[in-house]
Parts: C-alpha cells; structure tokens; sequence
C-alpha cells in the first residue's frame, strides 16, 4: 500500500495549504514526517506505534493528496508550516520522528522552535552536509534505475523492494507526483542545507539518531556526526536494515522508541 492501511485520512487547512494526514491511537502525539519515498511499507511500523500514542502523518505539501502552493518551494518553508500545523491542532509535548527527508524536515524544525515538542527521533536523516565538497555525502537516489535505488534503499533489496508492476496507475501517478515534490525540495543544494549543520547545536530536547547499520544512502558515520552536533544527542543502530529501518524491522525501530519515550522525557 503507498499509504497507511487502518488509519483514518483527514484533510487540515494550515495557513492557506490543504494537508493530507494519517491518524491512528490515542495518548500523547507522536507526528512522523515521512522520507521521499512516501509511506509505502510503513503501515507495520506505524501501526505498532499507535499503541504508544496518537501517531499523525502528514504528507508533505505535493505529496499524496497535499497541496504544494507556490509558496512552499523550500524545506524551510515545510519546517514552517508543522509548527503551524502543530500549533493550529494544539498539540503539546510532541514526539516529532522524522526519517531520512523527514528527517531533514524534523531538524530544520527542532532548530526553530521546540516549544511544542517533547523529544526528537531523527531516522537515517538526511540534511547536513559533513564532507568536503568534492565528497559526496549522501547518495544520488535521483541517476539510478528501480534495482540499483532498491539496493541502496534497503539492505535486502530482493525482500523489501516494492513491486511497481503490481500498482495501479493511480498510485504510479502518485509516486510520479512523490518524486516531483521530492526533487523540488532538496535538488539544489542535493537533500541538504549548507547551514543546518552549524545550526544543530540549537536543539535542547532529548534527541535519538536511529540508524540502519546497512544504509548506503547515508552511511552510519554520517548518522554519528549529525548525533554529535546536538547536545547529549544518543546514537544508535538497527542490526540488518537499510536506510528505511521502520521498513525492514519495523519490530526493532518500535522497540527503540519506546525505550527512549520510556526512559527520557524532556
């Protein structure tokens, strides 16, 4: 399924953008921003961390049934927009969990204004920029067919890579529409900000960087310098998974963030 299986789709207005978002549970609020590829493959994990709390997941703006205004053309301005979704729902104390792209976006927002979230879950994140710059950081997801992103994506691609050929055409159209957005958003620089690493030191909340061991978009030591930029941040991987880790082991990711929630409150 590209998106969530069981939970309820809603549409919010947010300062004049439509927003497509997912629900499922009930207690404290846990919103997750989804990487580039969408939520395809997300429903185990998600479903799992509805026991813990009301997960919310927005489609970023041209994603899925979002609007994208010509307004919203950087990551930036995404940043902006959840803090005033989440300030428009009156959410408090909010478990913000973003991964890869999302992850990206989660950052940009933790460096603004943390008054209405409670801990920080950074997921195989992409974002900063730690090399030279005759060094690529961060995998070119964009030049590749579908086996050589499968590969990269996931650690075992012949087990986890989607099979487009089963997709109506409706949701090709979809992940057409996906990848548009994607590639507006972090093209030029490629998915990063040449500021947000020197910015990280601004996040003050309890934060893990969780990471797939067998990532190759962005390697574990790209995950270690994003973790050692931000205060008391803790790092930590997950044995056989990729750069989707709530994918391949969606029972492991679940298990990590409820022993951060459980043991480290802001």
């Amino acid at each position: 399924m590209l998106q969530l299986e069981t939970f309820q789709r809603t549409f919010v207005e947010v300062c004049g953008s439509r927003i497509e978002l997912a629900t499922k549970g009930e207690g404290r609020p846990i919103l997750f921003l989804h990487p580039g590829q969408g939520l395809l493959g997300a429903s185990p994990a998600l479903g799992k961390l509805a026991q813990l709390g009301r997960v919310m997941a927005p489609s970023h703006p041209g994603f899925y049934g979002s609007d994208l205004r010509h307004s919203i053309t950087t990551v930036d301005d995404i940043a902006y927009l959840y803090l005033d979704l989440m300030s428009s729902l009156g959410l408090r104390d909010v478990v913000l969990i973003g991964a890869s792209f999302g992850g990206w976006v989660a950052a940009e927002i933790a460096i603004k204004c943390t008054d209405r979230i409670g801990q920080l879950i950074l997921v195989d994140s992409l974002g900063i920029k730690i090399s030279d710059r005759e060094t690529r950081d961060i995998a070119d997801m964009h030049a590749v067919d579908d086996d050589e992103l499968a590969a990269l994506l996931y650690e075992n691609p012949a087990r986890h890579r989607p099979d487009y050929a089963s997709l109506s055409e409706a949701d090709v159209v979809t992940i057409t529409k996906n990848n548009e957005a994607w590639a507006l958003f972090g093209w030029r620089p490629y998915m990063h900000n040449p500021k947000l690493l020197g910015r990280l030191t601004r996040i003050r909340i309890p934060t893990l960087v969780l990471w797939g061991d067998g990532d190759r978009v962005v390697r574990p030591s790209y995950g270690r310098a994003f973790a050692a930029e931000i205060p008391g941040a803790l790092f930590e991987t997950i044995a056989k998974a990729g750069h989707l880790p709530f994918v391949e082991q969606p029972d492991s990711f679940v298990a990590r963030v409820e022993k951060f929630l459980s043991t480290v409150r802001h």
